[in-house]
């Protein structure tokens, strides 16, 4: 009786990379930042699409391209934006001219610019997992609900006030509401959309 073929890892050299920064990753931001840091919705992204990649688990590495595509961008916007301006268009990366960090651990960001390089091309490689938008929601609105828990003054995903006005949308719970809704529908649902689409093209192509 002949054993059962295993198919082959869709990432054999990723998923040892992805291992290894975050063997690197965690320690280093754990120590600087602390371990709330790590309720940062970019964060919990970098988690996750190691995860996704350690496993190969196309529904994570999906849900992941969802989360990463248009809020790195932002983050990259931001920070091209203080470089040639000397402050951020919309904030969120002063930390990077921060002298008081050194300036090796403020380029482990730059995870910001290669995340999405990595999820899109593998999350097509694999084929989008249309349940990619709901997950992530979810995981969104837990984050989102969490980070209130935490200290208003560090503000952890505008959980306390927007990122535009620096206000609060109403009281606690609208805020919190209205700040995922912005989230799953100007942040996320684009890139699903897109993903999808490039997907049922693909999967056309292919018939």
């Amino acid at each position: 009786m002949s054993g059962t073929v295993r198919p082959a890892h869709p990432f054999p050299i990723g998923r040892w990379i992805a291992l290894a920064w975050l063997a690197v990753w965690i320690p280093v931001y754990w120590r600087v930042w602390g371990w709330q840091n790590f309720l940062h919705l970019c964060d919990v992204a970098v988690i996750l699409s190691c995860a996704g990649f350690w496993f190969g688990n196309q529904l994570l590495i999906s849900s992941q391209a969802v989360a990463a595509l248009l809020p790195d961008c932002l983050w990259c916007l931001d920070a091209g934006w203080h470089v040639f301006t000397g402050h951020g268009l919309i904030n969120g990366t002063e930390y990077l001219w921060d002298p008081n960090y050194a300036l090796w651990v403020r380029l482990l960001s730059l995870y910001h610019v290669v995340l999405p390089c990595v999820l899109i091309p593998a999350c097509l490689r694999m084929g989008y997992d249309r349940r990619a938008l709901a997950l992530q929601s979810g995981i969104a609105a837990v984050v989102v609900v969490l980070s209130r828990l935490l200290d208003p003054a560090g503000n952890m995903n505008y959980a306390f006030l927007g990122p535009i006005f620096h206000k609060a949308a109403g009281p606690p719970a609208m805020h919190v509401t209205l700040t995922i809704a912005f989230i799953v529908v100007i942040l996320y649902w684009p890139t699903h959309a897109l993903l999808r689409h490039i997907s049922s093209r693909r999967l056309t192509e292919r018939r």
